[in-house]
């Protein structure tokens, strides 16, 4: 059976702030949530307030399975001007340890027209080696997640898995990995076994929506029992984070997910 974990910016919002949708996921039966940026800069909601997110897990027992890192996608290449991101990846792992969330997501940023695409692979592989260096000894991993340019993010510079698993394995450290998104994948038009037979263990965490229209499970096209079953077969066992748009009630929302993932 898989950890799923709501994405609290998306689901169970009809609680209010985030602590309480924590205590909502909690009370529908789940043990872990997921969230966007810690701060709220990246996401459409006023900052988020820390130390009552903190009581709300610690109270629960839930578990924070995965934040942004704030900024995430800046990285335009070039310029070779990268201070924001490492400046803010300190706060950014400092809220992490006080939340207990043993991943930080990062992505790409935009690609640079003119500039040949392996070069600026090679240079995200050094944009994060530098950033394992910074945060050496903190025990968060960083976690990169190519994203589909067809619908949701035209522009970004990683929209393939094979791409990402590339960069992860020049940066060549078990801090770092690849976060999978069904979702993404699929709107690529990615076959999913392929994809991850070619990741390996390099894929540390997985997020999903249905596809077509990013809602929950059930309101697309994709199998979920073939899909949960793919990802069984790769050998991954860790969280599945929830990042949907959900069309109905969250409760009701999850429903077929949490079906299919009790026996996957």
């Amino acid at each position: 059976m898989y950890l799923l974990a709501p994405n609290i910016e998306l689901l169970f919002t009809e609680a209010g702030d985030y602590h309480d949708r924590v205590r909502a996921a909690a009370a529908a039966g789940f043990s872990a949530v997921e969230m966007w940026g810690p701060t709220g800069v990246d996401a459409p909601a006023t900052p988020k307030d820390i130390p009552a997110l903190k009581a709300a897990l610690e109270e629960t027992g839930v578990q924070l399975t995965a934040q942004l890192a704030e900024p995430r996608t800046q990285f335009m290449i070039p310029p070779w001007d990268h201070s924001e991101f490492f400046r803010k990846l300190d706060e950014g792992v400092g809220i992490a340890r006080t939340l207990g969330t043993p991943r930080l997501v990062v992505g790409s940023g935009t690609g640079f027209g003119g500039w040949k695409r392996q070069v600026q692979l090679d240079k995200l592989i050094e944009i994060y080696q530098k950033a394992i260096a910074q945060i050496d000894g903190s025990g968060i991993t960083l976690v990169l997640e190519p994203v589909n340019v067809r619908v949701d993010h035209p522009g970004s510079l990683l929209d393939r898995t094979a791409e990402a698993v590339y960069v992860a394995r020049g940066v060549d450290s078990p801090d770092f990995g690849v976060l999978y998104d069904i979702y993404h994948s699929a709107v690529e038009g990615e076959d999913m076994a392929a994809e991850l037979a070619d990741a390996g263990d390099i894929v540390k965490y997985v997020q999903l929506a249905d596809a077509p229209g990013r809602g929950e499970p059930g309101t697309g096209s994709l199998d979920w029992a073939e899909r949960l079953g793919i990802l069984r077969a790769s050998g991954y066992d860790g969280p599945i984070g929830l990042e949907y748009y959900p069309t109905t009630a969250s409760e009701e929302s999850v429903r077929l997910i949490r079906e299919v993932a009790t026996s996957a």
